[in-house]
């Protein structure tokens, strides 16, 4: 996803707008990982579960942004000026949400969505390889606290680490990759060319696994469920450009964690689990030391890292 920073003569009203509308994109993400987690728990195969997110979402993109324009029309969404980053963005997205929807088959919804919230840290680590923004010491610290707490919502001392969230570790790294391949894209292609590449590319990677996997819902209820999936997937990402139209992205950056709260509360709506201490003060430290990241990142210009699941 891209997040343009709106005009700074925004006025309050506008960005109090852009800010309900973030909040209603990150509240799609949540239950789009709450969708993932049900319909893995029946029985769904968590590579199924994946592919009709993707072909759902591009079919939704497709119809909306109508990328299929005649010769001599504006620029066509599907045009890109880098294809490949395009491509390999798209494909980071993919294996961020395999791992995703993996994790989810055997971890509390607010614990995986806790752990894959870390992806700010990696990016700040691989900014400075990758984009030469080369982390000083305020930053290693911040990352150095922010991996404490994945440390305590893991606790690896006690026994209770699971490979599952190792997967979701995994969700954060490629979470970060997609992160800084959308940077690099920013001044290359606009939003909804990268909106639409997204879902071209999952609905690629993805649709031919669906026939070696494919196993038709018993509950008639999944039907519809696969279907929001797709929908969450592309109303949120939607919500989140038309949001970065009209706030800057450094004061919109924050409520992303708002994700947190959503989990929590869909956790316990949804499957009746509600977050243990140690998960609780495990998102707390993370959520700390990314706000500590976003309050740099925003204080040497640069864009903020924060970006939720695909």
């Amino acid at each position: 996803m891209n997040r343009p920073a709106a005009a700074p003569s925004a006025g309050g009203e506008e960005v109090g707008t852009g800010i309900l509308l973030l909040l209603g994109a990150v509240g799609c993400f949540a239950c789009l990982d709450a969708s993932a987690k049900w319909v893995n728990g029946t029985g769904g195969d968590p590579v199924q579960t994946a592919a009709m997110r993707y072909l759902v979402s591009f079919a939704f993109v497709a119809a909306a942004c109508g990328p299929w324009k005649p010769a001599g029309s504006p620029r066509r969404v599907g045009r890109s000026r880098s294809p490949a980053l395009q491509v390999a963005r798209g494909l980071l997205v993919v294996a961020a949400t395999l791992t995703s929807f993996f994790a989810l088959r055997r971890l509390p919804l607010t614990q995986a969505t806790a752990i894959t919230f870390a992806a700010p840290l990696f990016t700040a680590l691989l900014a400075g390889p990758l984009l030469g923004e080369w982390p000083g010491r305020h930053r290693l610290a911040a990352v150095a606290v922010g991996f404490a707490g994945v440390l305590v919502i893991t606790r690896p001392w006690s026994g209770a680490l699971d490979a599952a969230m190792l997967l979701a570790g995994l969700t954060a790294l490629f979470n970060s990759g997609y992160a800084l391949a959308t940077r690099m894209l920013a001044p290359r292609d606009p939003p909804l060319t990268t909106l639409f590449w997204t879902g071209a590319v999952g609905a690629t990677a993805t649709a031919p696994a669906l026939p070696l996997v494919w196993r038709a819902p018993a509950d008639a209820r999944v039907w519809p469920v696969l279907l929001g999936l797709g929908l969450f997937g592309a109303l949120g990402h939607w919500l989140m450009i038309l949001a970065h139209r009209r706030a800057p992205a450094s004061t919109l950056a924050p409520f992303f964690y708002a994700q947190l709260l959503g989990a929590a509360a869909l956790g316990w709506l949804v499957f009746g689990a509600l977050p243990d201490g140690w998960t609780a003060a495990g998102a707390a430290i993370v959520t700390g030391s990314g706000l500590y990241l976003l309050g740099r990142e925003r204080g040497r210009g640069a864009a903020p890292s924060v970006d939720p699941g695909a």
